[in-house]
């Protein structure tokens, strides 16, 4: 099979270095200029000091790009309808891998269902789990959720993807997949924010916890199976997400944290995940206090005092 991925952010360039390592692999970018500059310098600004292979061809002819046989999909999360949609003549009927993380806000929909939507002749899967772009590039161990419902095609594409440091485990359950990847995000806002105004490890490690317990019920009202999400999809990345600076979420939670400004050009999926998980749950009467509050804490409804006290104030209940 032949590789090519869209999107020339950092995680889908880490990706193109990585599956350079087994054959030629096509990065496309809409932006002609960040094309034409990685092509000559053989480096992307978004990965500084790591070189790009020479197996590697990046392009911004999308028509070039779609020849691949998988098409991996390095966008975020929010803006993946509008390029599914914007290409989808040149798109329809192929293997279409998701790497993005998150739930649509207008619609409610993880990434795979959106490619089902936009693309009903595609054929859909995801690619998920702890991982972050800087670690890939530079080639250390990875291991990820490749998530497709067809197992013929998860086999062969779990095959195909595997790297020499970038290990894939498959599933064919693409909710719990997918919602693992989401809404880590929203807790690892959570854990910023606590860590940020100074709440300690402690608190962290209650976060963690007990918003692992509302992605177990949120997976479980939309399908999702549980040992899923004691995945890598699931545990894994909340873990990592929940714990490392170089986490986006994380970041933009500990600046909340600590009464900063953020970098408002930074992609956050957290935020558009909590405010959809927090319409789902209240339409569905599904107790999701975590989530909510992150809504709230981003939307600037809350202050962080005022979030810790929602939480602190709630009703005593069995674990």
């Amino acid at each position: 099979m032949s590789v090519s991925i869209l999107g020339a952010g950092a995680f889908g360039t880490a990706l193109a270095i990585s599956l350079a390592h087994k054959g030629p692999v096509t990065l496309w970018s809409r932006d002609a200029e960040q094309t034409r500059r990685m092509q000559e310098a053989r480096e992307n600004t978004r990965l500084p000091g790591v070189a790009l292979p020479t197996e590697i061809n990046a392009t911004s002819d999308i028509d070039h790009a779609a020849q691949g046989d998988v098409l991996l999909l390095a966008v975020p999360m929010q803006q993946l309808r509008a390029v599914l949609t914007r290409y989808a003549s040149t798109l329809g009927g192929k293997t279409l891998v998701a790497c993005c993380k998150g739930i649509e806000l207008a619609s409610g929909m993880g990434p795979v269902s959106v490619i089902a939507q936009t693309i009903p002749g595609a054929r859909p899967a995801l690619l998920t789990g702890p991982s972050f772009a800087d670690d890939i590039a530079r080639g250390l161990p990875t291991a990820l959720t490749l998530a497709c419902s067809e197992a013929g095609l998860g086999h062969a594409l779990q095959n195909e993807l595997t790297t020499a440091n970038l290990r894939l485990y498959r599933t064919t359950d693409t909710v719990g997949a997918e919602l693992g990847g989401a809404l880590k995000n929203v807790m690892a806002i959570g854990c910023g924010a606590s860590i940020g105004a100074g709440l300690g490890d402690s608190a962290r490690a209650a976060l963690i916890t007990r918003g692992f317990a509302e992605m177990q019920r949120f997976a479980a009202l939309r399908g999702g199976q549980p040992e899923t999400l004691m995945g890598l999809s699931g545990l894994g990345d909340l873990v990592l997400t929940c714990s490392s600076d170089l986490s986006r979420n994380y970041r933009y939670g500990l600046s909340l944290g600590q009464k900063q400004t953020f970098d408002t050009s930074t992609t956050v999926e957290g935020v558009a995940t909590a405010r959809a998980v927090a319409d789902i749950a209240a339409a569905e009467g599904l107790d999701m206090p975590i989530s909510t509050t992150v809504a709230e804490l981003s939307s600037g409804a809350y202050s962080v005092t005022e979030a810790i006290q929602s939480l602190l104030n709630r009703p005593l209940k069995e674990e």
